[in-house]
Parts: C-alpha cells; structure tokens; sequence
C-alpha cells in the first residue's frame, strides 16, 4: 500500500509555470507506475500523463503534450509534474496517482489532490 500526498498548486497567471510534487509514503513507491490526473468542477477526471516504476517511460495526454513533464525520484519516493505555458483552461484540481496498468493508466491509490488556478 502507498500513501499519496500532492503539493505545489496555487494561483499563477496564464503562461506560467508550476511544479507538482507527490510525496509517497511505503517502500514500494519503485515498483508503481505513477500518473498525474485533473479533474476540472462538475466533469469527470482526465489523464494528464503516467511514468513507468523506473522513469524510462512516458506518456501524456495529447493536450499536456510539449507543456508538461512528468518525472520521478525513486531515491525520494516523489512524483512531479513540470507545468509550462499554462492556460486557464488547466484550472483544475490535480491528483496523483498509483498504479499497476501502462495503458489505460489504472489507478489503485490516490491522492487528495491539489488546486491548479491559472488566471487570464
């Protein structure tokens, strides 16, 4: 089992950047693939991207492309995402996830998340 614990969202203006952390608790951190997802208020939640346990792959959601980067520190069982260029419409609360599946990314814990406000 792993717990999760995001941090790093706050208000920025639209263009900016932000860095997500994901703080993991439990020795198995190594072995998850993680991911990032987004929930914007009254839609379902989105895939933003995922990194395979070792770092060596990634994936995004087209949208994320180019913009942002998921990467990971197994040595600091944290998650991060590099957010850049960003635009109002990645407002949204940001949750990190572990999980066991490359595609579709499956999550099977996650987060409390953390709010993204990107002002215009």
């Amino acid at each position: 089992q792993v717990q999760l614990v995001e941090s790093g969202g706050g208000l920025v203006q639209a263009g900016g950047s932000l860095r997500l952390s994901c703080a993991a608790s439990g020795r198995t951190f190594s072995t998850y693939t993680m991911g990032w997802f987004r929930q914007h208020p009254g839609k379902e939640r989105e895939f933003v991207a995922c990194i395979s346990w070792s770092g060596g792959a990634t994936r995004y959601a087209d949208s994320m492309k180019g913009r942002f980067t998921i990467s990971r520190d197994n040595t600091k069982t944290t998650l991060y995402l590099q957010m850049n260029s960003l635009k109002p419409e990645d407002t949204a609360l940001y949750y990190c996830a572990a999980g066991s599946t490359w595609y579709p990314f499956t999550a099977d814990y996650w987060g409390q998340g953390t709010q993204v406000t990107v002002s215009s």
